[in-house]
C-alpha cells in the first residue's frame, strides 16, 4: 500500500515538474515575440533566429557540461538518467531527467534576456558564440554556488550567509542582465539613438501587438517558472504552496503593470504601452525571489515597487547612453536586485547582508566573465555589424531575408 502511494506521488510530482518545465520553455516564445515587437521591422528575422537558436544552444551546452558543473557528478549522462540527482535533496520525489529538463529551460531564460539588450546591431554568430560560454560555463558556475549549494571559490556558502532566491530573481534574471550589460557596454549604442548634443531619440518598435502577445506569454509561463520551483504538488502542503505561489505571481505582475502605467502617465503625460508591458514583467521579476511567503497584498505592493522602479531605470540608463532596445537590463537586472532585497521582509530564513553578498557574487562573476568573453569575441571576430549593414537592417545582412518583405521599398 505504501509503495503504491509512493509511486503515485512520484508520478504526480514528476508530471507536475514536466508541465511546469514546458510552461517555462514557452517563455522562449514570449521573449521572441516581445523582442520582435520592440525592434524595427528590418531587424525582426534576426532577433527571431537568435531566440530560437539560443534555446537550442542552451539545451545542448547544459547537457554537455552545464548541468554537471552546477550540480556535480561524474558524467552528465549519469546525472540525467541515474537513480538520483546530485545536489537536489528532493531527488527521490521526481524523475532525475525531469529535474534536468526543468533546469535547462531556466538556462535558456537567462540567455534570452541577453538577446533583446544587444538587438539591432550585434553579429549573429558572435552572439551564439557567447551563448555557448554563457550557458555551458558562466551560468552553471554561479548556479553551483546558489542552488547547487557549493562554496564560492571554496571560501563560503551563500546559503549559510542567509542568501535565498526561491526561483531566480538573481540567479537567473540578474545574471542574464549582467551578461547583457557587459555586452552593451562593449557594443555601443545603435546609430542615431543619441544625438551630438546629448539628446535621446526614440526608436519605436515595429509591432506592438507582438510585444503585447509576448508579455502575455511570459506572464503565463511565469506560473511554471515560480510554481515549478516548489518542486512538488502531490501532498496537501505542497499543493497549498503551489497555489500560493501562483496567486502571488499573478498579483505581482498586476501590481507592476498598474504602477508602471501610472508612473509613465505622470512622467510623460501619456499612457505608455511599452512601459506598462515592462512594468508587468518587472512585477514578475520582483516576486520571483520569494513568491511563497508574502500575502497577496504584499505581492501586489512588491510588484508595484518593481513596476515603478523599472520606468525610472529605463529613463536613467538612456541618460547614461546605455542603449537597451527592450529594457531588459532594467527589468531583469535592476528589478532582479530589488527582488533579492525584498526577500527578508517576509522570509525569516534570509538576511539583508546575505542577499547583498549573494547579489554582489552573482553580478560580479557574470559581469566580469561576460566582459572578458565579449572582449575576446570583439578582438577575434568582431561583435558589431558594419554601419552600412546596420542601416539596411541585420535581417538582410545576417539572414538574407526579411520578416515583412511586402512592406519593403526598393
Amino acid at each position: 500500500m505504501e509503495d503504491n502511494i509512493f509511486q503515485l506521488q512520484y508520478a504526480l510530482d514528476t508530471f507536475y515538474f514536466l508541465i511546469c518545465g514546458a510552461l517555462v520553455m514557452w517563455m522562449a516564445a514570449g521573449f521572441a515575440m516581445l523582442e520582435a515587437g520592440l525592434v524595427r521591422a528590418k531587424n525582426t528575422t534576426e532577433i527571431l533566429l537568435k531566440n530560437v537558436a539560443l534555446y537550442a544552444v542552451s539545451c545542448t551546452m547544459y547537457m554537455i557540461c552545464g548541468y554537471m558543473i552546477m550540480y556535480g557528478g561524474d558524467l552528465f549522462l549519469s546525472n540525467i538518467t541515474g537513480d538520483g540527482v546530485a545536489g537536489a535533496e528532493e531527488a527521490a520525489t521526481y524523475a532525475p531527467s525531469a529535474d534536468f529538463f526543468f533546469q535547462v529551460v531556466f538556462v535558456a531564460t537567462a540567455m534570452s534576456i541577453v538577446s533583446g539588450a544587444v538587438a539591432e546591431r550585434m553579429k549573429l554568430w558572435a552572439f551564439l558564440a557567447f551563448a555557448v560560454v554563457m550557458t555551458g560555463f558562466i551560468y552553471p558556475m554561479e548556479g553551483s554556488w546558489t542552488w547547487g549549494g557549493n562554496a564560492v571559490f571554496g571560501m563560503y556558502t551563500l546559503g549559510d550567509l542567509g542568501f535565498s532566491d526561491f526561483a531566480g530573481s538573481g540567479i537567473v534574471h540578474m545574471a542574464g542582465a549582467a551578461a547583457a550589460l557587459a555586452g552593451v557596454i562593449l557594443l555601443g549604442a545603435r546609430k542615431g539613438k543619441y544625438g551630438p548634443q546629448g539628446q535621446i531619440n526614440a526608436i519605436p518598435g515595429a509591432n506592438l501587438p507582438l510585444a503585447t502577445l509576448g508579455t502575455f506569454i511570459l506572464w503565463m509561463g511565469w506560473f511554471g517558472f515560480n510554481g515549478g520551483s516548489v518542486l512538488a504538488t502531490a501532498s496537501v502542503e505542497s499543493a497549498n504552496s503551489v497555489a500560493v505561489v501562483f496567486m502571488n505571481t499573478n498579483a505581482a505582475a498586476a501590481g507592476g503593470l498598474i504602477a508602471a502605467l501610472l508612473v509613465a502617465k505622470i512622467m510623460f503625460g501619456k499612457a505608455d504601452l511599452t512601459m506598462a508591458l515592462n512594468g508587468a514583467l518587472a512585477g514578475l521579476v520582483a516576486i520571483t525571489a520569494e513568491p511563497s511567503t508574502p500575502t497577496a497584498l504584499q505581492s501586489t505592493l512588491f510588484g508595484g515597487i518593481g513596476g515603478a522602479l523599472v520606468v525610472f531605470s529605463i529613463v536613467t540608463l538612456d541618460k547614461l547612453k546605455i542603449d537597451d532596445p527592450v529594457g531588459a537590463i532594467s527589468v531583469h537586472g535592476v528589478v532582479g536586485l530589488l527582488g533579492l532585497l525584498l526577500v527578508p521582509l517576509t522570509n525569516d530564513g534570509s538576511s539583508f547582508s546575505g542577499q547583498l553578498i549573494g547579489a554582489v557574487t552573482i553580478f560580479g562573476w557574470v559581469f566580469v566573465t561576460s566582459l572578458i568573453v565579449w572582449g575576446v569575441l570583439k578582438a577575434v571576430m568582431g561583435i558589431r555589424v558594419s554601419e552600412e549593414e546596420e542601416y539596411e537592417g541585420v535581417d538582410l545582412a545576417e539572414c538574407g531575408m526579411e520578416a515583412y518583405p511586402e512592406f519593403t521599398t526598393k
